[in-house]
């Protein structure tokens, strides 16, 4: 379901938001906000908050940074190996996060 609702979304990105570019109040895009919160969150709680998040997304809220908050359970497996950054979780209160995608490297900078 997942993958699934992620195609629809990159989809709507490459093909039909040419038509309302610059349309979106909030950074991270609407779209964008909504890959994180299916990548972070479950199938369920990504739908809401992504609804709740297109909800607010008009003249009546001030839009601004809105980066979505997930609820992480910690983990002692640590493996300590080298690993490539996909998203940097940033503390708010207990056990939730704000998600920051981490900058894109080039295979050059791997090193």
């Amino acid at each position: 379901m997942k993958s699934i609702a992620k195609y629809i979304i990159r989809f709507y990105q490459k093909y039909l938001s040419v038509f309302s570019y610059g349309s979106c109040r909030y950074y991270p895009t609407c779209s964008q906000y909504a890959i994180w919160q299916f990548e972070n969150n479950t199938f369920f709680k990504a739908i809401y908050f992504t609804i709740t998040r297109i909800l607010k997304c008009n003249q009546l809220f001030e839009g601004g940074f809105d980066y979505p908050v997930v609820k992480l359970i910690k983990h002692n497996n640590i493996n300590y190996k080298k690993i490539k950054i996909k998203y940097w979780y940033i503390p708010v209160n207990n056990n939730r996060y704000l998600v920051v995608k981490n900058r894109e490297w080039n295979n050059n900078n791997d090193e």
